[in-house]
């Protein structure tokens, strides 16, 4: 950094002290500095070093003579330890007498590591700074002691680390241990690397194919969900040639301490503190300016994309015509259609959207519909409900798991609208899961009729009716109060005595469907269809156990597009839709205060409710047309099947049960 770009930059901080009425005191300022010393450490345009002031306590400190005074030695040289090739091997005799049981005896190599340490530190080499944005290699290895890992910059040294094994890790085969050398590595220099092109390189071979590997077990299918996080590259790098990694993943060694100090330009990012959030933080007298930027990587390759778009640049050209008018620039410099971002069908960028809004884990393969009505709400582009149409019907995920859609048979006969919000509500069981450690094989499924909002209960199937009483009152009045009715199956749950008398003295009516006739609670049967095809999707996807995913599950569902109500169940209950990732570009939000609250909800209920019985009376006529009428005439006796609830006879005087007839019969 020269003295001109100092100037410059010393200018900005005092400029921004003096708008926002802050102020320094001078006698406590230093100017022109060299080098800056903070924290024990010494930063220069050199590097990063220890500073000698601080470890003259260690090479004066006395020979240790109790298990305290080696800890206490042992800790202040360990804030040091990145700056000691092989600290934990030279520190190893020291830390074995601080051991549970084991007797104090200084022995000759106690005392050549008390010693040896004092001297490496004094010599310590000096990690460099980063240089900017990029450039970064990782070179990782693994052992049967630790992992160890090296972060390069253009060849230069940046930091190192290493850990010794968990005692589970152990017992981790080498293409695992590997891995997880590569997802340590990941993790603790998230800060460099994250939002940067990297490469790593390790010593086993068939980690460059493990992004094109189909059977991966659980362990595996998590660390490939840390590794889409990074632009990253495995390579291979032949052990021999892999010295620094080896040695490091080779010595026993606890958690790294580190630092990250980044040097960019900052006239170019004062300029656009507009744009973004920026968190501004000294962490003591002396230190560097820091500063930490963000900003979402998908809104700078729309941007670039755009800049390239035959479509934007005609339509730039001529402003005042038809596609001119169509566009609108925001602040940020990215174009909208209306409200709503422009996405140019340049780099995949549309494909990666489309992914993101029906392979996410927060989405769990949603319709075309669902996913057309969240995603058109912050995407445009030309052809949008088709692309979505035909990215749904490609999805072979959706093709293994999700149920053909038959329409019952018989007249439908829709049930009366609800009034109100959790009056009028359906429940039913989703039984035979396999069982989870928590002893729970159930899924107790309760769906508002009006809102459809759902919640999904794990239960057992050893709970008596007290048990599934405390349940419902714990989840479902709890929240939403006691119900008008209740639709359900003729279940023993539902017809037990202690649950028929619980309602009774809560004054709700129980509504139980006709014997073998599923249809006559819709609801549940159709939420449980969506369900299961989730959860299906679920155990694909991510290998996960259905308990532990449920409530994810649960708000996928609660926050997906409802056809019959025309939004979802979350903005049907709340009156806004509820926040996830999926509209993370969204700027500002709707707010309601007051009466305006009061009079938004009652105008949702009321559209909805028209919604619902333009629906019903739409599918009672698709339904209809299909099928016919069952008339029932004094005299006309039914028989019973197993397969269905009943058939009329023309001719007989009774009810009575005969042989049963396939489902296509009736």
């Amino acid at each position: 950094m020269s003295r001109e770009e100092h100037e410059q930059h010393l200018k900005i901080v005092l400029q921004i002290l003096r708008e926002h009425r802050l102020y320094a005191k001078f006698s406590k300022c230093e100017f022109w500095l060299e080098s800056v010393a903070f924290l024990g450490h010494v930063v220069s345009k050199e590097g990063i070093r220890v500073d000698t002031k601080k470890i003259e306590a260690v090479e004066k400190w006395p020979r240790p003579t109790s298990v305290t005074e080696i800890r206490s030695f042992v800790g202040l040289a360990g804030y040091y330890r990145r700056f000691v090739k092989d600290f934990s091997k030279i520190v190893a005799p020291l830390t074995k007498l601080t051991r549970k049981d084991t007797k104090f005896e200084w022995s000759d190599a106690c005392e050549n590591s008390f010693e040896k340490l004092k001297a490496c530190l004094t010599t310590a080499p000096v990690l460099s700074l980063p240089q900017g944005t990029g450039g970064y290699t990782v070179f990782c290895d693994a052992s049967g002691v630790g992992l160890g890992c090296v972060l390069m910059q253009h060849g230069k040294v940046i930091a190192y680390a290493s850990r010794q094994l968990k005692r589970h890790e152990q017992n981790y085969p080498i293409h695992n241990l590997e891995m997880a050398a590569i997802v340590f590595a990941l993790k603790i220099w998230r800060h460099y690397l994250y939002g940067e092109t990297c490469e790593i390189y390790t010593d086993h071979k068939s980690l460059k194919y493990i992004f094109q590997q189909r059977d991966l077990n659980l362990r595996q299918r998590r660390w490939m969900e840390l590794l889409k996080d990074y632009d990253c590259t495995i390579l291979y790098h032949p052990g021999k040639a892999n010295v620094v990694a080896d040695a490091l993943s080779r010595k026993s060694m606890g958690s790294l301490a580190h630092i990250s100090i980044g040097r960019r330009s900052l006239v170019r990012e004062i300029h656009s503190l507009g744009d973004i959030g920026v968190r501004l933080e000294v962490a003591e007298t002396n230190a560097l300016l820091a500063h930490f930027r963000v900003r979402p990587i998908l809104m700078d390759k729309i941007k670039e994309a755009q800049s390239k778009d035959e479509f934007v640049i005609k339509a730039l050209e001529d402003p005042q015509g038809r596609k001119g008018k169509m566009f609108t620039k925001g602040t940020d410099g990215v174009l909208r259609y209306g409200t709503r971002l422009y996405v140019p069908d340049g780099d995949g960028l549309r494909r990666k959207i489309l992914e993101e809004a029906h392979m996410a884990a927060y989405v769990v393969h949603p319709g075309a519909t669902k996913m057309y009505q969240d995603l058109k709400e912050v995407y445009w582009w030309e052809g949008l409900k088709r692309d979505v149409a035909e990215f749904v019907s490609k999805c072979l995920v959706c093709q293994q798991v999700k149920a053909e859609h038959q329409k019952p048979a018989g007249l439908l006969q829709p049930l009366p609208v609800p009034e109100w919000k959790w009056e009028h509500i359906a429940m039913d069981f989703v039984t035979g899961l396999p069982r989870t450690s928590g002893g729970y094989d159930s899924i107790w499924i309760v769906v508002d009729r009006l809102t459809k909002s759902a919640h999904f209960l794990s239960v057992k199937t050893t709970y008596g009716a007290a048990q599934y009483a405390r349940v419902y009152v714990d989840e479902i009045v709890r929240l939403h109060g006691i119900p008008i009715s209740i639709v359900s199956d003729r279940g023993a749950q539902f017809t037990s005595r202690f649950w028929g008398k619980l309602q009774e003295a809560l004054g709700t009516k129980l509504d139980f469907s006709t014997t073998f006739h599923p249809q006559t609670d819709g609801q549940s049967e159709r939420t449980i269809q969506t369900l299961e095809d989730m959860l299906r999707a679920c155990v694909i996807d991510l290998g996960v156990k259905w308990e532990q995913y449920l409530p994810l599950v649960e708000f996928a569902y609660n926050n997906s597009f409802q056809t019959s109500i025309q939004m979802a169940p979350f903005e049907a209950l709340y009156g806004r839709r509820c926040r996830s990732p999926i509209g993370w570009l969204e700027v500002g939000e709707r707010k309601l205060l007051g009466p305006e609250l009061v009079q938004d909800a009652t105008e949702k209920i009321h559209m909805i409710r028209q919604k619902m019985l333009t629906a019903q009376s739409r599918q009672k006529s698709y339904a209809d047309n299909r099928r016919r009428d069952l008339e029932f005439q004094v005299g006309d006796h039914g028989q019973y099947s197993k397969f269905l609830n009943f058939v009329i006879c023309q001719g007989g005087e009774t009810f009575g049960k005969g042989k049963g007839i396939a489902p296509e019969d009736y």
